[in-house]
């Protein structure tokens, strides 16, 4: 029987998977999500729920990988009582955890085409019509989306072919430490704008007048979707973990810093759309459409769009290659494939 993988360190185990966690969900979701229902007090409910639900969730899919020392391919038919089934609970998982690549495969190279197009100059000093017509041309143009989602796909199958320590733990430690290094940059730059200061009593003073069944809901469901839970995608780590380590103080951790990135992004974004008059609400088009036109009012606005679109795309990189290693897993526990098979297929 092929040795399990383990991590080589407790950061890397953190890094990953927080990494897993940490994606649009956090720094592209977050700011506008909670720009909808209220600031500060949307942020309250939504902490409240990653405490009595994301913690709990998170413990349970990290104990059932070291449990079994497999992945959900093979999880369950380790742990089941005899005679029950289980193990049918791991077509959720292999689903799941295929429609989320495919999500982020396709929005990670939407990440590298706007980092290409802030870093080459083609976005600045374009007007509101010309960052709008520049989204809708991708959009519409296939070999554009096609191309750019094949270059996140094989750098990410690439990272997780040169295994678990040398490549999803090495790449991904150095990907989040220059992910926070840029978020912190980001952040001073939006909170020393003009009026910035409006943006920040909005997100860090509650309305709890703003409160409704929706702003809720939207924060449960903020909580599952912020830390990747629920299609048991958080189980492979789990199964690489080693037996002395705790699995709540482990789950703790990365929820703070899971956490701690989604309101560092709120910094970034919120006093930015105060600073220029725009509304922190304005859905999915707030990255792609309102950002650009902020970035070509700013100064040294090029600079500082491209490092928030090269954050972002470290942002989407770093829950792929989580993703990639999840399924990967399907086939090296389920079929009793090699790594670099696996990666074949």
């Amino acid at each position: 029987m092929q040795k399990r993988e383990t991590f080589q360190s407790r950061l890397g185990f953190i890094l990953v998977s927080a990494g897993c966690a940490i994606g649009l969900g956090n720094v592209w979701k977050f700011p506008y999500i909670c720009g909808a229902y209220g600031g500060a007090a949307f942020i309250l409910v939504y902490l409240l729920f990653l405490a009595i639900l994301g913690l709990p969730i998170l413990i349970c899919e990290f104990s059932i990988g070291r449990a079994s020392r497999k992945s959900n391919a093979k999880a369950f038919d380790v742990l089941e009582p005899k005679g029950t089934r289980w193990h049918h609970a791991k077509w959720i998982s292999i689903i799941g955890c295929n429609l989320l690549m495919m999500f982020y495969t396709m929005v990670g190279g939407w990440m590298l085409y706007y980092c290409y197009l802030s870093i080459s100059g083609k976005l600045t000093g374009l007007d509101a019509n010309g960052v709008s017509a520049t989204f809708s041309e991708m959009l519409s143009s296939f070999p554009t989306m096609t191309g750019w989602m094949i270059v996140a796909v094989v750098l990410s199958f690439a990272v997780c072919l040169m295994g678990l320590q040398n490549g999803v733990e090495k790449i991904t430690k150095i990907m989040m430490i220059l992910l926070i290094v840029l978020m912190v940059a980001l952040a001073v730059n939006s909170l020393t704008l003009q009026n910035a200061s409006e943006g920040v009593r909005f997100y860090l003073v509650p309305d709890f007048s703003k409160l409704d069944g929706k702003a809720v809901f939207a924060a449960m469901s903020q909580a599952f979707f912020t830390l990747g839970i629920g299609v048991g995608s958080m189980g492979i780590f789990g199964s690489y973990l080693e037996k002395e380590r705790s699995l709540a103080g482990e789950a703790v951790s990365i929820i703070l810093l899971d956490t701690s990135v989604a309101l560092t992004a709120g910094f970034i974004v919120i006093p930015a759309c105060f600073a220029y008059s725009v509304e922190p609400n304005s859905g999915p088009p707030l990255l792609f459409l309102t950002l650009p036109n902020i970035f070509n009012h700013m100064a040294g606005g090029r600079i500082w769009g491209s490092l928030f679109f090269l954050f972002m795309a470290f942002a989407a990189f770093s829950t792929i290659i989580a993703v990639f290693e999840a399924i990967l897993s399907f086939y090296m526990d389920g079929l009793g494939w090699s790594r670099k098979k696996s990666g074949a297929l």
